[in-house]
C-alpha cells in the first residue's frame, strides 16, 4: 500500500512539511509506504480551460512540460492521497491552487483517475482561514471520487513559525486520528 502526500506549501521547511514528516513516520510504523511530493518543486502553468483534456479524453493535460501529467499518473497509482496546505491570504497558496484547478479539470474530463482511492486533508494556519483551506482540499477529493477519512478533532493546525505546530496539541491529535482512520480503511479494503 502506498500513500502520496502533496505538500502545498511554498516553503521547503515549515509547519506543513514538518507535519507531513511526522505523518510519514506514523504510516511507516503501520507498514504503509508514503511519499511526500513538494509542489514548490514544480512550476505549473495556469489552467486556461482550453479543454484539450476533454477532447483528448486520455487523462492528460496538453501542457506536457511542467510535470503535472507525471504527478497525475503518480496519484493514479497510489492507494491513498493526502493533501496538506498552509493558509495564505485566507486560502491555499498559489502552487496548491494551480494544482487543484488543473488536476480537477484533467481528471473530470479524462479518466476520473482518483475514483475509489482513500484520502485526507490537513490545513495549517497562523491566524485564520484554515477551515476554508481544509474544505477546499476535501472538496477536491470528494469531487474526484475519493473516500475522504475524517477525524475528530479535524486536522487543522494553528501555527505560524515552525515548529509551532507541536504546540497545537488538539490539531495534531486530529492529524494522528486521520492517520489511524486512513490506515484502518486501507487495511480493510486490502483484506488485512
Amino acid at each position: 500500500m502506498k500513500i502520496i502526500a502533496l505538500n502545498g506549501s511554498p516553503r521547503p521547511i515549515g509547519n506543513t512539511s514538518n507535519i507531513l514528516n511526522d505523518v510519514f513516520d506514523e504510516f511507516e510504523k503501520e507498514g504503509i509506504e508514503m511519499e511526500i511530493v513538494h509542489l514548490y518543486e514544480y512550476r505549473f502553468m495556469n489552467c486556461n480551460v482550453c479543454l484539450t483534456c476533454e477532447i483528448r479524453g486520455d487523462g492528460r493535460c496538453q501542457d506536457e512540460d511542467d510535470g503535472l501529467n507525471d504527478l497525475l499518473d503518480k496519484l493514479r497509482e497510489a492507494d491513498g492521497i493526502i493533501l496538506a496546505s498552509p493558509t495564505y491570504a485566507g486560502a491555499c497558496p498559489s502552487v496548491m491552487q494551480t494544482f487543484l484547478e488543473r488536476a480537477a479539470l484533467v481528471y473530470e474530463k479524462g479518466d476520473l483517475g482518483l475514483n475509489g482511492k482513500i484520502g485526507g486533508a490537513i490545513a495549517v494556519c497562523g491566524h485564520e482561514g484554515a477551515s476554508l483551506v481544509y474544505n477546499q482540499l476535501v472538496d477536491f477529493l470528494l469531487r474526484n471520487g475519493v473516500t475522504v477519512c475524517g477525524s475528530n478533532p479535524l486536522p487543522i493546525i494553528h501555527a505560524l513559525n515552525s515548529p509551532q505546530y507541536l504546540d497545537d496539541e488538539k490539531g495534531m491529535k486530529g492529524v494522528y486520528a486521520l492517520v489511524r482512520n486512513m490506515t484502518s480503511l486501507l487495511m480493510k479494503i486490502n483484506g488485512y
